[in-house]
């Protein structure tokens, strides 16, 4: 088994990790399932169940959804691959097939979103679905599969930081290893480490952030969603300025050619600010001419009783002045 030993700062014993959840032969075949891959799928899996439900109360089309869901699955694997190795393409040139290999590691979730994106709007405009409904639901299930997804890299022992003294920095054999073996590759970027010393776990960063973010997101769907896209524009603005920051630590990023400029911290910074704009454009001209949320909105059943209580409490008081009033044409 692939197995080493995690020390963090704060924490005077070690963890056994192993990056290998079993290993088997069947029908003469060795079958190898791996941690990174099972912790995707369980997020993925609790990413899917979320969406379904947020797509049955807000009455979506469950058989639409699935079309969304299997395209933008298939792109967003492809996109996610595609866009890590672009900008990883010297290791790949000399052995493309490695390509395939998406077990060791190596999905951009940038890539993964925009591949998805792309296959959800064709979808959306085939099967006539709202676009920006579905993006609402797909932000908040985006986060949980984030937030579970990271513990993949921990499995891994990758997409960990800088050196850090705090009482969570984490070490092992292997990030040690990794930083000895690209120590040439870390100063070429502007990146000094000393592979003796913990580092910062990133993964865990993001991981905390997602998951609360979906909570944040989830809480503004129930009391303050003003219009479709509201949901969207959010995730963009907490996880692009999480991202912007939490990349400036990692070790791993994805640089543009040339350069020492880290891809995802510039497209992070960009997609907050473009997203934060938006929002509060949309905002401002919803308070100014609000309207009713296109489509069928998650509490559109309990808004109609609402309105239908109230209307009968207006009534009701109605019935009573007008009792009231006669008793006192009567009296006179």
């Amino acid at each position: 088994m692939d197995t080493t030993t995690v020390y963090f700062n704060g924490i005077e014993h070690g963890f056994e990790v192993s990056s290998i959840l079993a290993q088997f032969s069947l029908f003469g075949h060795d079958i190898t399932i791996r941690w990174y891959g099972a912790i995707i799928a369980f997020g993925f899996l609790l990413a899917v169940l979320f969406g379904g439900r947020m797509a049955y109360k807000w009455k979506m089309s469950i058989d639409k959804m699935l079309d969304v869901l299997i395209y933008s699955t298939i792109f967003g694997i492809l996109g996610a691959r595609l866009y890590y190795c672009i900008f990883e393409w010297d290791r790949y040139k000399d052995n493309p097939i490695e390509i395939l290999y998406i077990w060791n590691g190596g999905l951009a979730i940038y890539g993964g979103i925009i591949g998805g994106i792309i296959a959800a709007f064709i979808v959306c405009r085939v099967r006539k679905m709202n676009f920006w409904n579905l993006m609402d639901i797909a932000s908040m299930s985006l986060l949980i599969g984030q937030g579970i997804g990271r513990w993949g890299n921990f499995a891994n022992q990758e997409a960990f930081g800088t050196n850090t003294d705090m009482p969570w920095g984490m070490w092992s054999e292997k990030i040690a290893r990794y930083i000895t073996e690209n120590s040439y590759k870390l100063s070429a970027n502007g990146i000094t480490m000393d592979p003796e010393r913990a580092v910062h776990p990133t993964f865990l960063y993001e991981s905390v952030w997602c998951l609360l973010g979906f909570v944040v997101l989830y809480i503004i769907t129930r009391k303050a969603r003003k219009f479709s896209g509201q949901i969207f524009l959010t995730y963009g603005v907490w996880y692009g300025a999480e991202r912007a920051v939490v990349e400036g630590f990692r070790t791993d990023s994805l640089y543009i050619t040339g350069t020492t400029i880290r891809v995802s911290q510039v497209l992070s910074a960009v997609l907050a600010v473009v997203c934060l704009v938006i929002l509060i454009c949309l905002l401002v001209k919803y308070k100014k001419h609000p309207k009713p949320i296109d489509g069928v909105d998650y509490f559109l059943e309990d808004e109609l009783k609402k309105q239908a209580e109230e209307k009968e409490s207006k009534e009701e008081e109605k019935e009573k002045e007008a009792e009231v009033s006669d008793v006192q044409d009567n009296q006179r």
